[in-house]
């Protein structure tokens, strides 16, 4: 059992409507991690410790659309329905939500790249970050693999993860990158009370 500490925090990457079934990138069973990670806020919560979720929050016109010669679809376009989080995904009005991929020209898989989630975390004394959400082949791996890249200790929820899978395999592969690069499994039922 793992007990939580004042140094911990909780970062939920992109639950948001267009990764979930239905939505311009729905991730296929996607929903079915909602009520786990929604334990792990209350967890989180409850113990008064930091809350961090990240968003896409791309222009219309960002250069990951197909239609802007990128490869995915056009998704999570700011304050569309598609990059808000589903109405049932109540979180506390203290989680801090991490927008990304705002600059139409860059990419940012992380959710340390070109945000201000490391110097919100360091101001905090921040030392273990507890990871989960979608995907777990693009933002969860990438910013696993900062965040390991910048000296926290990082519990990857592998109860809270689901993988777009472009190619098949492609999630469990990420899944082992996280794990060599030195990234601990966890589930809730390991959390102590």
């Amino acid at each position: 059992m793992e007990s939580l500490t004042p140094h911990d925090a909780l970062i939920i990457t992109d639950i948001q409507n267009d990764f979930l079934p239905g939505g311009e990138m729905g991730i296929s069973d996607g929903q079915e991690i909602l009520p786990i990670l929604l334990a792990y806020i209350e967890r989180f919560h409850t113990h008064h410790l930091s809350i961090f979720l990240t968003r896409d929050w791309h222009p219309p016109t960002h250069c990951s659309f197909r239609n802007q010669g990128g490869p995915w679809p056009t998704h999570c376009v700011v304050g569309t329905s598609g990059s808000l989080p589903p109405s049932n995904f109540d979180v506390p009005a203290s989680a801090v939500i991490i927008y990304k991929a705002i600059d139409p020209d860059r990419e940012a898989y992380s959710a340390f790249q070109h945000t201000d989630l490391n110097r919100h975390l360091h101001a905090l004394g921040i030392r273990r970050l507890f990871i989960g959400g979608l995907a777990t082949d693009y933002c969860v791996l990438n910013t696993v693999k900062d965040a390991l890249a910048l000296g926290y200790t990082v519990y990857l929820l592998v109860d809270g993860i689901k993988s777009v899978d472009r190619q098949p395999n492609d999630g469990h592969l990420a899944t082992q990158t996280m794990f060599d690069l030195g990234a601990l499994p966890f589930r809730l039922e390991m959390l102590a009370a």
